[in-house]
């Protein structure tokens, strides 16, 4: 069996290499898809073998498909592009015709707010809705993961560099959400690749999000406990937010893209009671003080 794994030098490929390699897969088993030899190096240190290949050249990844058997499709990173890029993919895959299984990260949205159109991250679920009518549609069994908002994304683009000295000052209002770690979400998706019943998850989609849901008010009191001292939470309107940010220096994409994601928090579009992620852990996923502990008590 072998078992390609695109994107595989983001953080989402690395975990999911590692839980593989750490489940006792064969090192020979697994292929890392780079787009450049040279970002294979330290995959080909652990005896994983390497393809190159790039989301932007169909050619390029049916060459590097040749005769693999699983897919873990990561998505696209590139927002411009990503609706070509997928469909590179997909076409590719459906072309090689030895892959019996496709596992692709999707991002999750309520069924309610994608059909008002009305979502502020709209232009982040439309390449994953596109691409998910045509896996279905391509022939190939398929696994969706419809992951929920990372919980890394708090702690990597929204709360910023200095939370443990100023607090959180991000425009979430008081919204709640599911937020889920990259972790476990690669976890997931490397136990259905390794799920020794091989119908299990054929043609099916899961929702990946967390059992408990919390606010931005609910993590300030977390980093609180961690620092020693209160810190508040303040949710600007959008123009205060935008001007503080721009006033420091910050790229205008994205302050846009934080605005966006803001704005979809306040709305609750990443709350949800919907989950299969415990199931596919077969643990209780983890939760936001344990992440916020785990990130910011060795700093």
């Amino acid at each position: 069996m072998s078992i390609l794994v695109t994107g595989s030098n983001g953080k989402f490929g690395k975990n999911s290499i590692e839980f593989l390699l750490s489940s006792g897969v064969d090192a020979k088993s697994i292929i890392a898809l780079v787009r450049d030899e040279s970002k294979g190096k330290q995959f080909q240190e652990k005896g994983i073998n390497i393809r190159i290949g790039d989301y932007s050249n169909e050619e390029s990844l049916i060459k590097a498909f040749e005769g693999v058997e699983k897919i873990l499709f990561i998505s696209s990173s590139d927002f411009e592009n990503r609706i070509e890029h997928h469909n590179n993919v997909i076409k590719a895959a459906k072309k090689v015709g030895t892959i019996k299984h496709m596992i692709y990260t999707s991002f999750f949205r309520k069924e309610e707010v994608e059909k008002s159109g009305n979502s502020s991250v709209a232009f982040v679920s439309k390449p994953h809705i596109i691409a998910e009518d045509l896996i279905e549609q391509s022939g190939i069994n398929y696994t969706i993961l419809q992951n929920i908002l990372y919980t890394d994304f708090l702690t990597d683009l929204f709360f910023g560099e200095k939370v443990l000295e100023n607090g959180i000052f991000f425009p979430a209002g008081n919204g709640i959400g599911n937020y889920a770690s990259r972790k476990d979400m690669a976890e997931a998706a490397v136990n259905i690749l390794l799920d020794e019943d091989k119908q299990k998850h054929l043609n099916k989609k899961y929702v990946i999000s967390n059992e408990e849901s919390s606010s931005f008010e609910d993590a300030a009191k977390i980093l609180s406990d961690i620092s020693g001292k209160t810190l508040s939470y303040t949710s600007p309107d959008i123009a205060t937010f935008e001007n503080t940010l721009a006033g420091l220096g910050v790229p205008s994409v994205y302050i846009q893209l934080s605005v966006a994601f803001g704005l979809a928090i306040q709305n609750n579009e990443f709350n949800t009671s919907k989950t299969d992620l415990s199931s596919l852990l077969k643990r209780k996923p983890t939760t936001l003080k344990q992440f916020l502990n785990e990130t910011y008590k060795k700093q």
